[in-house]
């Protein structure tokens, strides 16, 4: 991944014609279409096509993810069969191996892109072998990696998602986050409210009707310098639970751009994304009642971040 320090003749440029010039991006026109598609990190937070004016100072970081996963525009077919992570198969069910940066699910309407998701390309995939449409059963963030369901017939959706509504399947990630958390293993209980303006999830009084108990189990996997590898269980299964959890207690995820409470805070490792991976999932098969348990390493960008924390000296210091 390309990365830049900003020096102090360049500092005041707008981040387009900074990343305009020839050794960067190559154009303004460039620039606006890596900002749309999230391709540009300026000191860990991920800019979008609205912070094009935005003024770059001495000393800020640029980084343009050229190959990022499902920043190309969407391809109107599938190339090769492997180009879709399968990582099971039958009659009834598939489980994907999520790269991060791809949309589990498309975007709503109204918020919709180019963006390419693994939804879309399930249902070119399964089309070319006279299927019906993938049904969706659960969902992953766009930059959280690994392992995803999804059904082939409506009847098996049903079943699976009310597995899922009883929190029935097991479902455990890995991530890294600042800090320590003490003890080394609990459980994280929190209400928690979806802002529909903001597109967060908030913490909530225990008597606010429009708040959801949110339940993670966590223990720690590895100290690492200035931060942790950690493993998290779900119990309840709200949108960015993990996220919102861990900051909350001052542990945010390394890389994490959203769940963080003010400009400054201090971010001082480096990573593209938010660093949470799913790594185990089980269920139930609906057909046949099989019990179904998949498991996936970290991928390469969140291992190489782990050896990079194992190997580094213990200088670092946690967000404020």
């Amino acid at each position: 991944m390309p990365e830049w320090t900003v020096d102090a003749d360049e500092a005041g440029l707008r981040l387009d014609k900074y990343l305009a010039a020839p050794d960067r991006a190559g154009s303004r026109p460039k620039a606006a279409m890596a900002l749309e598609r999230g391709k540009v990190f300026v000191n860990d937070r991920e800019m979008t096509l609205a912070d094009a004016a935005a003024r770059v100072a001495a000393g800020d970081l640029v980084r343009l993810w050229a190959d990022r996963p499902g920043s190309a525009k969407r391809r109107s077919s599938l190339g090769a069969e492997h180009d879709l992570p399968i990582v099971y198969e039958d009659d009834t069910v598939i489980v994907l191996n999520k790269p991060a940066g791809l949309l589990a699910v498309p975007l709503p309407l109204q918020r919709r892109n180019d963006a390419r998701s693994v939804f879309e390309d399930l249902k070119i995939y399964l089309s070319r072998r006279g299927r019906r449409r993938p049904f969706v059963v659960h969902r992953i963030d766009r930059d959280t990696s690994g392992l995803v369901l999804f059904a082939k017939s409506e009847p098996a959706q049903l079943t699976l998602k009310e597995q899922f509504k009883r929190h029935l399947p097991e479902r455990v990630y890995q991530a890294v986050v600042y800090g320590a958390p003490s003890p080394a293993s609990g459980t994280w209980r929190d209400h928690l409210v979806w802002d529909l303006k903001a597109l967060i999830q908030k913490e909530t009084s225990p008597r606010d009707p429009r708040g959801k108990e949110a339940i993670t189990h966590y223990r720690v996997l590895q100290p690492l310098a200035g931060a942790s590898l950690i493993e998290v269980k779900l119990v309840t299964g709200k949108r960015n639970q993990i996220r919102i959890q861990a900051r909350l207690r001052g542990h945010t995820l390394v890389g994490e751009v959203r769940y963080i409470y003010g400009p400054d805070e201090l971010r001082p490792i480096a990573f593209p994304r938010q660093a949470l991976h799913a790594h185990r999932l089980t269920f139930t098969h609906p057909a046949d009642g099989r019990e179904m348990a998949f498991e996936l390493p970290l991928p390469e960008d969140m291992a190489d971040l782990v050896a990079r924390l194992t190997a580094r000296p213990s200088r670092e210091r946690s967000p404020r």
